[in-house]
């Protein structure tokens, strides 16, 4: 049974930087797959093998194949111990935020997309600008007094909704208008291992090795 860990992802995708940070911060080499958007290779038969819904990222590890990147987050911190937290209650809601990541702060991945790649109807980036702005300001107002998300240290509700929340400024959204939000991404940014998504991801297949941070090309 292969142990080696295997990502399917793209360059520029927050979902795929969710599973590759937690990687990049445990310290462990896995294997990076490119799926290349732009030309449509997540809905070439190659990758709808391997992944049905067509969609970044993927794992692949001990005979498994699992997909949805927060599902992901969840199946690496149970094999690997890390980031999982320290008790039982705060287990649980590390998931709960990691659901209500999916249902939040995937609005300010939809800002993103919708200045960035495709445009949109402006009554639909009216709708959805301020359901991004929202989640960050429960976000700024839950990390008041707080250094992480759950409990005393870094776990996959800190992974996963940075993950989704890193390319905030791409969306028009400064973080220094959350300094909570902001002072928690310094703290995370200050980890060992930790990389932006265009220090992490590379543009084609790459064995991914534990290296120390570089200096980022991406802003806060």
């Amino acid at each position: 049974m292969d142990d080696r860990f295997t990502v399917y992802g793209s360059f520029t995708s927050s979902s795929s930087y969710k599973p590759m940070l937690f990687l990049a911060l445990a310290r462990i080499p896995y294997a990076f797959k490119s799926v290349n958007l732009k030309i449509g290779a997540q809905r070439m038969p190659g990758y709808l093998a391997v992944n049905r819904y067509g969609q970044v990222p993927a794992l692949c590890h001990r005979g498994l194949t699992i997909v949805q990147s927060n599902v992901i987050l969840d199946y690496l911190a149970r094999v690997t111990g890390r980031f999982d937290g320290g008790s039982e209650a705060d287990r649980w809601q590390a998931r709960e935020w990691l659901s209500w990541e999916a249902d939040a702060i995937q609005n300010i991945a939809r800002v993103r997309h919708f200045s960035r790649f495709r445009a949109v109807d402006p009554a639909i980036m009216a709708h959805v600008r301020p359901l991004a702005e929202a989640a960050l300001d429960f976000m700024d107002r839950w990390l008041e007094n707080r250094a992480w998300v759950v409990g005393e240290s870094c776990t996959i509700a800190d992974i996963g909704c940075w993950g989704r929340m890193v390319f905030m400024a791409e969306g028009g959204m400064e973080i220094a208008r959350w300094p909570n939000v902001q002072a928690w991404s310094r703290r995370l940014a200050a980890m060992p291992g930790f990389a932006l998504p265009y220090d992490l991801i590379p543009k084609r297949d790459q064995e991914m090795l534990p290296h120390e941070p570089t200096a980022s090309r991406q802003r806060e």
